[in-house]
């Protein structure tokens, strides 16, 4: 039996969520096909609101506001790879401490992509209704 936070468990569970969910932190607003694959996947895997606001808290905004803030751009040379391996190697050390950190300043880390994850979640009661 597999290790919950295994990498490759780990991938398999949160992969495709953590990609659909990925543009909610571009320069520019999410397409409409971008949240149609949102809501696809979140139907999918069956996530309810609750979980889903704790995945982007916790798991994905520590991760994606610092590619947000870079001075780089990494975004224009988008690797999906190493997006999810940044993702899960956070996610696995999301325990203890960590978690409270991350929990405390998830407003920080949630500020610039707020608006849009609060879209998702109104589309996702839209669908659900």
């Amino acid at each position: 039996m597999h290790d919950p936070n295994d990498l490759e468990t780990l991938l398999g569970r949160r992969g495709a969520l953590w990609l659909a969910l990925s543009p909610l932190w571009l320069e520019r607003e999410p397409r409409e096909h971008e949240y149609a694959r949102m809501l696809e996947v979140i139907e999918t895997q069956g996530h309810t609101p609750q979980e889903l606001e704790m995945i982007y808290r916790l798991e994905m905004a520590p991760v994606m506001s610092r590619r947000q803030m870079s001075v780089a751009g990494e975004w224009r040379a988008f690797d999906e790879d190493r997006l999810l391996l940044d993702l899960a190697r956070h996610t696995r050390r999301l325990k203890g401490w960590r978690k409270g950190f991350w929990l405390l300043f998830s407003g920080l880390t949630t500020m610039m992509s707020r608006p849009r994850f609060d879209i998702l979640i109104e589309r996702l009661h839209t669908t659900a209704s």
